[in-house]
């Protein structure tokens, strides 16, 4: 689930909130209630009554307890990312999708992160077509040719996972394929160039390049983010050009999750649920994103879909 990045005013009135003519981008769709998770199933603190804790901008470099924890969480973000790709479908409702995450989840004995954090009604984000992030899934049906993303993060052992993948819906046009190809391209040279002493400037130099080259806009309000403990923690990673401070060392956890809209100059703005974000003209955007953490010689994948044993099945 991505963070707000620390932003200048400018760029904030970027993401403006929507009026009702925002309704001929995107058609906000029917919910229904929040699910409930059993009382015995571990859950976060916000998800008892506790506010989200405020980022801080302190780097926690994890022990190898920690990041062994962390790679149990994160195996269990990953199946899930794909059991609720295996569910799109023509028809299907991302609602139904939700509802089948959340129940395999419960049965798996880990808590879906999004639901209850700062009030967010539901177990995963769902982001269809042109809405950028932090689609709320709704009782709209599936059609051909919808591109959606899920965002999963999960809740397992006192430590939060999380990952997104972009899924088509039946026969994709030829521009969707080379966005989506192009996102996940922005995301894995990203993670190849990451390691210790590595600034952390290099990840926003990687996807900018390869956004440029197809003439891609690059979300820059939504970041990655460190996290353990706590759904977000320090540093912000950016994904476009900047000048944040400081470099990668071991035991650094963080998610890197690139947006890109499919014209050059999209901006984004929230609808009015207070939570879908979707593009100014109505491109479609595509978002993938992994969890790594920082070693000795380099970075792991700990969201890598080949490593989720053989237990969850």
């Amino acid at each position: 689930m991505s963070s707000v990045g620390l932003l200048s005013r400018a760029k904030r009135s970027f993401m403006r909130t929507a009026s009702p003519s925002a309704d001929m981008l995107w058609k906000l769709f029917p919910t229904t209630p929040a699910l409930t998770v059993p009382d015995h199933i571990p859950r976060p603190p916000y998800a008892v009554g506790d506010v989200p804790s405020i980022k801080s901008r302190v780097i926690e470099y994890k022990t190898a307890e920690q990041v062994a924890k962390m790679r149990e969480a994160c195996e269990f973000a990953s199946y899930i990312r794909e059991f609720a790709g295996k569910q799109v479908e023509v028809g299907i409702t991302t609602d139904e999708i939700d509802k089948r995450l959340h129940a395999e989840c419960v049965r798996l004995g880990i808590y879906p992160s999004p639901l209850g954090y700062c009030g967010f009604p539901k177990s995963v984000c769902t982001s269809v077509n042109n809405v950028v992030c932090h689609g709320i899934p709704d009782l709209r049906p599936l059609e051909d040719g919808d591109i959606l993303n899920i965002d999963v993060t999960v809740y397992h052992g006192g430590y939060h996972g999380d990952c997104s993948a972009m899924f088509t819906v039946g026969t994709p046009s030829a521009a969707d394929v080379d966005l989506i190809a192009t996102t996940k391209e922005a995301l894995d040279s990203a993670i190849a160039i990451c390691g210790p002493g590595v600034p952390l400037t290099a990840i926003g130099d990687t996807v900018q390049r390869i956004a440029d080259a197809k003439r891609f806009a690059v979300v820059e309000c939504f970041t990655g983010h460190g996290i353990g403990a706590s759904m977000h923690m320090a540093p912000n990673i950016f994904h476009h050009r900047n000048s944040q401070p400081g470099v990668m060392a071991p035991g650094m956890v963080f998610t890197i999750e690139p947006i890109l809209n499919a014209t050059p100059r999209a901006g984004v703005l929230q609808m009015r649920d207070g939570w879908t974000i979707i593009t100014t003209d109505g491109a479609r955007s595509a978002q993938f994103e992994q969890t790594l953490v920082i070693t000795e010689n380099g970075a792991d994948i700990m969201t890598r879909h080949e490593h989720c044993p053989e237990r969850f099945v």
